[in-house]
Protein backbone atom coordinates (compact mmCIF):
# COMPACT_ATOMS: atom_id res chain seq x y z
CA UNK A 1 0.00 0.00 0.00
CA UNK A 2 1.21 3.58 -0.88
CA UNK A 3 2.21 5.36 2.30
CA UNK A 4 0.64 8.62 3.04
CA UNK A 5 2.87 11.49 3.35
CA UNK A 6 1.77 15.38 5.10
CA UNK A 7 3.80 18.64 4.92
CA UNK A 8 2.74 21.76 6.30
CA UNK A 9 3.70 25.50 5.37
CA UNK A 10 2.54 28.92 4.08
CA UNK A 11 3.44 28.36 0.38
CA UNK A 12 2.93 31.93 -0.30
CA UNK A 13 4.43 33.00 -3.73
CA UNK A 14 4.73 29.95 -5.03
CA UNK A 15 8.34 29.32 -6.28
CA UNK A 16 10.88 26.41 -7.71
CA UNK A 17 12.05 25.80 -3.90
CA UNK A 18 8.37 24.82 -3.01
CA UNK A 19 8.07 22.39 -5.91
CA UNK A 20 11.07 21.01 -5.73
CA UNK A 21 10.38 20.39 -2.04
CA UNK A 22 6.82 18.74 -2.93
CA UNK A 23 8.59 16.74 -5.43
CA UNK A 24 10.93 15.13 -3.22
CA UNK A 25 8.35 14.57 -0.71
CA UNK A 26 6.13 12.78 -2.86
CA UNK A 27 8.74 10.53 -3.44
CA UNK A 28 7.67 8.97 -0.66
CA UNK A 29 4.42 8.33 -0.91
CA UNK A 30 0.81 9.99 -1.43
CA UNK A 31 1.59 13.60 -0.44
CA UNK A 32 -0.74 15.78 1.24
CA UNK A 33 -0.20 19.32 2.07
CA UNK A 34 -1.85 21.75 4.90
CA UNK A 35 -1.68 25.30 4.19
CA UNK A 36 -1.91 27.31 7.03
CA UNK A 37 -4.52 30.06 6.94
CA UNK A 38 -4.62 33.94 6.39
CA UNK A 39 -4.96 34.15 10.13
CA UNK A 40 -2.34 31.56 11.20
CA UNK A 41 0.41 33.11 8.89
CA UNK A 42 -0.49 36.69 10.07
CA UNK A 43 -0.73 35.19 13.99
CA UNK A 44 2.90 33.96 13.28
CA UNK A 45 4.86 36.01 11.19
CA UNK A 46 3.10 39.65 11.61
CA UNK A 47 2.12 39.78 7.74
CA UNK A 48 -0.66 38.60 5.71
CA UNK A 49 0.28 37.15 2.95
CA UNK A 50 0.44 38.31 -0.49
CA UNK A 51 -2.04 35.81 -2.02
CA UNK A 52 -5.05 34.96 -0.17
CA UNK A 53 -5.53 31.12 1.25
CA UNK A 54 -8.26 30.50 -1.70
CA UNK A 55 -5.28 31.00 -4.52
CA UNK A 56 -2.32 29.51 -2.14
CA UNK A 57 -4.67 26.41 -1.96
CA UNK A 58 -5.66 26.27 -5.68
CA UNK A 59 -1.62 26.60 -6.86
CA UNK A 60 -0.66 23.64 -4.75
CA UNK A 61 -3.36 21.61 -5.49
CA UNK A 62 -2.85 22.20 -9.11
CA UNK A 63 0.83 20.94 -8.49
CA UNK A 64 0.95 16.85 -10.44
CA UNK A 65 3.19 15.61 -6.80
CA UNK A 66 0.13 16.83 -4.22
CA UNK A 67 -2.40 14.31 -4.04
CA UNK A 68 -4.15 16.58 -1.90
CA UNK A 69 -4.35 20.04 -0.09
CA UNK A 70 -6.29 22.16 1.80
CA UNK A 71 -6.17 25.13 4.61
CA UNK A 72 -5.79 23.77 8.01
CA UNK A 73 -8.23 25.26 10.44
CA UNK A 74 -6.57 25.25 13.41
CA UNK A 75 -4.19 27.92 14.95
CA UNK A 76 -0.58 28.50 15.95
CA UNK A 77 2.10 25.95 14.35
CA UNK A 78 0.28 23.08 15.10
CA UNK A 79 -2.84 24.37 13.21
CA UNK A 80 -2.45 21.21 10.82
CA UNK A 81 -3.72 19.20 14.16
CA UNK A 82 -6.78 17.54 13.23
CA UNK A 83 -6.06 17.60 9.50
CA UNK A 84 -3.53 15.47 10.51
CA UNK A 85 -5.33 13.26 12.84
CA UNK A 86 -8.01 12.50 10.27
CA UNK A 87 -5.59 11.51 7.48
CA UNK A 88 -3.11 9.55 9.46
CA UNK A 89 -0.45 10.21 7.86
CA UNK A 90 2.71 7.44 8.01
CA UNK A 91 5.57 10.23 7.15
CA UNK A 92 5.51 13.37 8.13
CA UNK A 93 8.19 15.27 6.20
CA UNK A 94 9.64 19.27 6.93
CA UNK A 95 12.78 21.19 5.87
CA UNK A 96 15.61 21.68 7.94
CA UNK A 97 14.03 25.29 8.84
CA UNK A 98 10.52 23.89 9.50
CA UNK A 99 11.54 21.51 12.08
CA UNK A 100 9.96 22.23 15.50
CA UNK A 101 10.31 20.00 18.98
CA UNK A 102 6.53 19.69 19.08
CA UNK A 103 6.18 18.14 15.37
CA UNK A 104 9.04 15.82 16.27
CA UNK A 105 6.99 15.16 19.52
CA UNK A 106 3.63 14.75 17.81
CA UNK A 107 4.77 12.31 15.25
CA UNK A 108 6.14 10.06 18.19
CA UNK A 109 2.86 10.02 20.33
CA UNK A 110 0.92 9.07 16.90
CA UNK A 111 3.47 6.50 15.44
CA UNK A 112 4.26 8.38 12.29
CA UNK A 113 7.80 8.88 10.67
CA UNK A 114 9.39 12.06 10.70
CA UNK A 115 11.43 12.98 8.04
CA UNK A 116 13.73 16.35 7.85
CA UNK A 117 15.03 17.16 4.21
CA UNK A 118 17.39 19.59 3.74
CA UNK A 119 16.15 22.77 1.86
CA UNK A 120 17.77 21.94 -1.86
CA UNK A 121 16.97 23.62 -5.47
CA UNK A 122 16.03 21.19 -8.44
CA UNK A 123 19.09 20.65 -10.15
CA UNK A 124 20.25 23.88 -12.49
CA UNK A 125 18.14 25.95 -10.64
CA UNK A 126 19.21 28.59 -8.07
CA UNK A 127 17.53 28.60 -4.26
CA UNK A 128 14.68 30.33 -3.85
CA UNK A 129 12.55 31.29 -0.60
CA UNK A 130 9.46 33.41 -0.30
CA UNK A 131 11.37 35.92 2.08
CA UNK A 132 14.02 36.32 -1.19
CA UNK A 133 10.81 37.23 -3.88
CA UNK A 134 9.50 39.83 -1.39
CA UNK A 135 12.11 42.47 -1.83
CA UNK A 136 15.69 42.42 -2.98
CA UNK A 137 16.78 44.33 0.05
CA UNK A 138 15.92 43.43 3.74
CA UNK A 139 15.39 44.52 7.35
CA UNK A 140 18.20 42.68 9.14
CA UNK A 141 16.93 40.59 12.71
CA UNK A 142 19.59 40.56 15.96
CA UNK A 143 20.27 37.93 18.11
CA UNK A 144 21.10 38.96 21.67
CA UNK A 145 24.41 36.88 22.97
CA UNK A 146 24.46 37.68 26.13
CA UNK A 147 23.80 40.39 28.82
CA UNK A 148 19.88 40.83 27.87
CA UNK A 149 17.73 42.79 30.46
CA UNK A 150 21.04 44.68 31.07
CA UNK A 151 19.39 47.55 28.83
CA UNK A 152 16.62 48.06 31.24
CA UNK A 153 17.30 50.33 33.42
CA UNK A 154 15.27 48.67 36.62
CA UNK A 155 17.95 45.98 36.26
CA UNK A 156 21.11 47.53 35.49
CA UNK A 157 20.77 50.37 38.17
CA UNK A 158 21.49 47.85 40.20
CA UNK A 159 24.74 46.72 38.66
CA UNK A 160 26.21 47.61 35.42
CA UNK A 161 27.12 45.90 32.10
CA UNK A 162 26.63 45.12 28.83
CA UNK A 163 24.31 43.23 25.92
CA UNK A 164 26.34 42.04 23.49
CA UNK A 165 24.23 41.41 20.13
CA UNK A 166 24.82 40.90 16.36
CA UNK A 167 23.02 41.97 13.51
CA UNK A 168 21.80 39.04 11.52
CA UNK A 169 20.63 38.76 7.73
CA UNK A 170 17.06 37.99 7.18
CA UNK A 171 17.70 34.48 5.36
CA UNK A 172 14.20 33.28 6.95
CA UNK A 173 10.87 34.86 8.43
CA UNK A 174 12.27 34.65 12.02
CA UNK A 175 8.72 34.33 13.68
CA UNK A 176 7.05 36.63 15.91
CA UNK A 177 7.16 37.03 19.54
CA UNK A 178 10.43 34.66 19.21
CA UNK A 179 13.16 37.03 20.71
CA UNK A 180 14.38 38.76 17.34
CA UNK A 181 13.54 41.80 17.90
CA UNK A 182 10.48 41.27 15.31
CA UNK A 183 8.19 44.02 16.75
CA UNK A 184 11.31 46.89 16.41
CA UNK A 185 12.31 45.69 13.32
CA UNK A 186 8.43 45.91 12.03
CA UNK A 187 8.87 50.05 13.67
CA UNK A 188 11.51 50.01 11.04
CA UNK A 189 10.36 49.20 8.41
CA UNK A 190 7.09 50.98 9.33
CA UNK A 191 9.72 54.24 9.16
CA UNK A 192 12.04 53.79 6.51
CA UNK A 193 10.99 50.52 4.59
CA UNK A 194 12.27 47.62 3.62
CA UNK A 195 16.20 48.49 4.28
CA UNK A 196 18.06 50.37 6.51
CA UNK A 197 19.01 54.12 5.82
CA UNK A 198 22.84 55.41 5.07
CA UNK A 199 23.65 57.12 8.40
CA UNK A 200 25.73 57.14 11.58
CA UNK A 201 24.45 53.88 13.08
CA UNK A 202 24.18 54.96 17.00
CA UNK A 203 21.71 58.81 15.64
CA UNK A 204 19.71 55.97 13.31
CA UNK A 205 19.48 53.68 16.26
CA UNK A 206 18.66 56.22 18.90
CA UNK A 207 16.20 57.47 15.80
CA UNK A 208 14.57 53.86 15.83
CA UNK A 209 14.33 53.48 19.74
CA UNK A 210 12.26 56.58 19.79
CA UNK A 211 10.06 55.29 17.07
CA UNK A 212 9.71 52.24 19.03
CA UNK A 213 8.83 53.96 22.23
CA UNK A 214 6.78 56.52 21.44
CA UNK A 215 5.79 58.91 24.29
CA UNK A 216 2.96 56.71 26.72
CA UNK A 217 4.59 53.40 26.21
CA UNK A 218 4.15 51.38 29.46
CA UNK A 219 6.35 48.66 28.52
CA UNK A 220 9.61 49.96 26.90
CA UNK A 221 11.70 48.24 24.58
CA UNK A 222 15.01 47.59 25.25
CA UNK A 223 17.43 49.86 23.15
CA UNK A 224 19.67 46.95 22.71
CA UNK A 225 16.85 45.97 20.21
CA UNK A 226 17.36 49.12 17.98
CA UNK A 227 21.33 48.57 18.33
CA UNK A 228 21.35 45.26 17.14
CA UNK A 229 19.26 45.81 14.09
CA UNK A 230 21.34 48.97 13.42
CA UNK A 231 24.89 48.07 14.24
CA UNK A 232 26.08 45.65 11.68
CA UNK A 233 28.15 42.73 12.84
CA UNK A 234 28.97 42.82 16.88
CA UNK A 235 28.08 45.43 18.97
CA UNK A 236 28.50 45.43 22.65
CA UNK A 237 26.41 48.20 24.41
CA UNK A 238 27.20 49.41 28.09
CA UNK A 239 24.84 50.29 30.46
CA UNK A 240 24.31 51.90 33.69
CA UNK A 241 21.49 52.75 34.75
CA UNK A 242 19.51 54.33 31.63
CA UNK A 243 17.99 53.39 28.56
CA UNK A 244 20.59 54.26 26.33
CA UNK A 245 24.01 53.08 26.79
CA UNK A 246 26.59 55.00 27.84
CA UNK A 247 28.79 53.50 25.22
CA UNK A 248 28.59 50.97 22.58
CA UNK A 249 31.95 49.09 21.44
CA UNK A 250 31.75 47.15 18.06
CA UNK A 251 33.69 44.09 16.37
CA UNK A 252 33.16 43.63 12.88
CA UNK A 253 36.28 41.59 12.30
CA UNK A 254 35.59 39.16 9.46
CA UNK A 255 37.26 36.23 11.48
CA UNK A 256 34.93 37.14 14.46
CA UNK A 257 31.34 37.21 12.26
CA UNK A 258 32.86 33.68 11.08
CA UNK A 259 33.32 32.34 14.45
CA UNK A 260 30.13 33.14 15.89
CA UNK A 261 28.62 31.91 12.26
CA UNK A 262 29.78 28.65 13.06
CA UNK A 263 29.45 28.19 16.56
CA UNK A 264 25.56 29.36 16.53
CA UNK A 265 22.62 26.61 15.59
CA UNK A 266 19.25 27.65 15.99
CA UNK A 267 16.76 25.18 17.47
CA UNK A 268 12.64 26.25 16.61
CA UNK A 269 10.50 26.41 19.68
CA UNK A 270 7.55 28.52 18.36
CA UNK A 271 6.32 32.23 18.70
CA UNK A 272 5.48 32.70 22.69
CA UNK A 273 1.95 32.47 23.91
CA UNK A 274 -0.04 35.95 24.31
CA UNK A 275 -0.55 34.89 27.71
CA UNK A 276 3.17 34.82 28.57
CA UNK A 277 4.08 37.01 31.30
CA UNK A 278 8.27 36.74 31.58
CA UNK A 279 7.84 40.06 34.09
CA UNK A 280 5.91 37.89 36.89
CA UNK A 281 7.95 36.53 39.81
CA UNK A 282 11.10 38.57 39.19
CA UNK A 283 13.78 38.85 41.65
CA UNK A 284 16.38 41.48 40.74
CA UNK A 285 18.95 42.84 42.74
CA UNK A 286 22.59 43.52 42.46
CA UNK A 287 23.93 40.55 43.40
CA UNK A 288 22.24 38.96 40.40
CA UNK A 289 22.64 41.72 37.68
CA UNK A 290 26.41 41.36 38.59
CA UNK A 291 25.77 37.73 37.72
CA UNK A 292 24.59 38.90 34.39
CA UNK A 293 27.42 41.54 34.00
CA UNK A 294 29.92 39.11 34.70
CA UNK A 295 29.76 36.47 32.31
CA UNK A 296 28.57 39.16 29.35
CA UNK A 297 31.92 41.03 29.87
CA UNK A 298 33.97 37.69 29.62
CA UNK A 299 31.50 36.50 26.57
CA UNK A 300 33.22 39.63 24.45
CA UNK A 301 36.56 38.33 25.81
CA UNK A 302 36.45 35.38 24.11
CA UNK A 303 34.96 36.10 20.98
CA UNK A 304 37.56 38.13 20.35
CA UNK A 305 40.30 35.46 21.19
CA UNK A 306 38.25 33.11 19.20
CA UNK A 307 37.97 30.74 22.18
CA UNK A 308 34.32 28.28 21.42
CA UNK A 309 34.56 26.48 24.69
CA UNK A 310 34.61 30.10 26.73
CA UNK A 311 32.21 31.34 24.22
CA UNK A 312 29.59 28.25 25.24
CA UNK A 313 30.69 29.13 28.64
CA UNK A 314 29.84 32.67 29.28
CA UNK A 315 26.60 32.37 27.32
CA UNK A 316 25.29 29.47 29.40
CA UNK A 317 26.33 31.40 32.39
CA UNK A 318 24.80 34.71 31.60
CA UNK A 319 21.26 32.70 30.55
CA UNK A 320 21.54 31.09 33.81
CA UNK A 321 21.68 34.46 35.32
CA UNK A 322 18.73 35.87 33.73
CA UNK A 323 16.94 33.02 34.94
CA UNK A 324 17.85 33.89 38.39
CA UNK A 325 15.93 37.17 37.90
CA UNK A 326 13.33 36.03 35.43
CA UNK A 327 12.28 32.26 36.52
CA UNK A 328 9.39 32.21 33.59
CA UNK A 329 11.96 32.31 30.78
CA UNK A 330 12.47 28.57 31.72
CA UNK A 331 9.41 25.88 31.52
CA UNK A 332 9.47 21.85 31.46
CA UNK A 333 9.70 21.75 27.70
CA UNK A 334 12.64 24.07 27.12
CA UNK A 335 14.46 22.41 30.16
CA UNK A 336 13.56 18.93 28.42
CA UNK A 337 15.10 20.46 24.96
CA UNK A 338 18.41 21.67 26.79
CA UNK A 339 18.93 18.25 27.90
CA UNK A 340 18.49 16.63 24.82
CA UNK A 341 21.59 18.67 23.53
CA UNK A 342 23.38 19.17 26.60
CA UNK A 343 25.95 16.33 25.78
CA UNK A 344 26.40 17.85 21.90
CA UNK A 345 26.53 21.74 22.83
CA UNK A 346 28.73 23.77 24.64
CA UNK A 347 26.15 26.30 25.88
CA UNK A 348 22.69 27.60 25.39
CA UNK A 349 20.50 30.16 25.60
CA UNK A 350 16.65 31.72 24.39
CA UNK A 351 16.15 34.26 22.34
CA UNK A 352 15.00 37.29 24.03
CA UNK A 353 13.00 36.94 26.80
CA UNK A 354 12.13 32.82 26.63
CA UNK A 355 8.82 31.70 26.26
CA UNK A 356 9.17 30.45 22.81
CA UNK A 357 11.29 31.25 19.97
CA UNK A 358 14.92 29.75 20.05
CA UNK A 359 16.86 27.69 21.43
CA UNK A 360 20.36 28.83 20.96
CA UNK A 361 22.98 26.52 21.01
CA UNK A 362 26.93 26.81 21.07
CA UNK A 363 28.86 23.70 19.70
CA UNK A 364 31.51 22.96 17.77
CA UNK A 365 30.40 20.40 15.61
CA UNK A 366 27.40 20.69 13.56
CA UNK A 367 23.90 20.23 15.10
CA UNK A 368 21.86 18.68 13.15
CA UNK A 369 18.35 19.96 11.57
CA UNK A 370 19.21 23.42 13.13
CA UNK A 371 18.92 26.70 11.50
CA UNK A 372 22.12 28.76 10.86
CA UNK A 373 22.81 32.50 10.68
CA UNK A 374 24.38 34.53 8.65
CA UNK A 375 25.70 38.45 10.19
CA UNK A 376 25.46 41.21 8.51
CA UNK A 377 28.53 42.80 7.17
CA UNK A 378 29.65 46.40 7.22
CA UNK A 379 29.63 46.74 3.15
CA UNK A 380 25.92 45.14 3.22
Amino acid sequence: MTKKVFVSGCYDLLHSGHIAFFQEAASYGDLYVALGSDKTVYDLKGRTPVNHEDERLFMVKSQKWVTDAFVSQGSDMLDFLEEFKAIQPDIFIVNEDGHTPDKEQLCQEYGVEYLILKREPHTGLTARSTTDLRTINQMPFRIDLAGGWLDQPFVSKHYPGAVITISIEPTLQFNERSGMASSTRRAAIDMWGPRLPVGDPEKLAKILFCYDNPPGTKEISGSQDAIGIVFPGLAKANYDGDYWPTSIERNRDELALQFVENALYLVTLGPRHAEYDVLADTCIDAERAKALADPTEACWQAIQQFDIEAFGRTIRESFEAQIAMFPHMMNESVAKLIDKYRDKALGWMLSGAGGGGYLILVADKPIENAVRIVARREHE
